[in-house]
């Protein structure tokens, strides 16, 4: 029984080799087949590298004749600026950036330099044109909360006599001649005035001079104003 086994065992590992050694032989015939297809490749590949290589250098040499246009020094040109000029200019529009958005007033002075910078002809270059206008939408919305005009009325105060009202008070000549005003005196008067449309005579009230702000925004009112039609 032990010999059968054994024989069996050897019969089987003959088989392996012999199947095994099969095996190796078309794997070595199937990889020269292989070998030899890898190496038209390469040499089709090596070649189709060489030609990009030529197209490569000749377009180098194409594009180092090219002349491109420098667009900066034609703008320069229309504007009748030089480098040293625009450099200047750009440091101008960044110093009054700074002097904008710290608030360095007064806010008059800095309506003064940016109207100077923007008069210049290099205002219409676009590196700084839109600049420009963010800086004056910048100033516009500044409000200078301590910065006013010269006293628009002759007295600093003003007593109530029959008849009046805030509106009458604020648009008299010797005050601000304008009605539209009359919030300005309310909000001066306040511990006196619980009601805007309660005054009485004998009253005394402050009248505060208007801001530059504020005498535009009211002035602005009075013009738009148009009374409702009589019937």
């Amino acid at each position: 029984m032990k010999s059968l086994i054994n024989l069996l065992a050897l019969v089987l590992l003959f088989s392996f080799i012999s199947v095994n050694a099969q095996d190796i032989k078309i794997s070595a015939e199937e990889w020269a087949k292989q070998m030899a297809a890898n190496t038209t490749k390469f040499q089709s590949l090596t070649s189709e590298i060489a030609g990009l290589t030529t197209d490569i250098d000749k377009l180098r040499e194409s594009s180092a004749k090219l002349i491109v246009p420098n667009c900066d020094q034609e703008l320069n040109k229309l504007v009748s600026a030089t480098t040293a000029d625009i450099d200047n200019y750009r440091k101008a529009v960044n110093d009054i950036e700074g002097k904008i958005r710290r608030k360095e007033g007064p806010k008059a002075d800095r309506q003064k330099d940016l109207d100077a910078l923007r008069s210049n002809k290099i205002a219409a270059l676009p590196e700084f044109f839109g600049k420009l206008n963010n800086l004056q939408s910048l100033l516009d919305g500044w409000v200078e909360e301590n910065s006013v005009v010269e006293n628009v009325s002759s007295k600093d105060n003003y007593t109530v006599v029959k008849g009046d009202c805030l509106w009458f008070i604020a648009k008299k000549k010797e005050n601000y001649g304008n009605g539209f005003a009359w919030p300005k005196i309310y909000q001066a008067n306040k511990d006196q005035i619980k009601n805007p449309n309660l005054i009485y005579p004998k009253q005394t009230f402050k009248i505060p001079s208007l801001t530059e702000d504020e005498k535009a925004k009211y002035e602005k009112l009075k013009k738009s104003y148009k009374p409702a039609p009589a019937k």
